[in-house]
């Protein structure tokens, strides 16, 4: 497990291109393709992760995201 809580929102590099996901959001699944997974605790703090591709579904306010692999960005 990689991060499990309340958060502001999530932005995901998807197969079609990078998008965000807020409250809110209309439901969906979507794949996900190599990049950075950035999960916005609050308008000014973030975790930023690589990831090698997944998936993501969000329903209800509640979003899963099932990862091939994460490793943590320090900056």
């Amino acid at each position: 497990k990689v991060f499990s809580g309340n958060v502001y929102g999530v932005q995901l590099p998807g197969v079609e291109g990078s998008f965000e996901i807020l409250q809110n959001h209309a439901p969906m699944v979507a794949a996900l393709g190599e990049g950075k997974m950035k999960i916005l605790k609050d308008k000014t703090t973030n975790e930023t992760y690589n990831i090698s591709g997944g998936f993501v579904e969000t329903l209800n306010n509640k979003t899963t995201v099932l990862l091939e692999g994460a490793e943590s960005v320090s900056y």
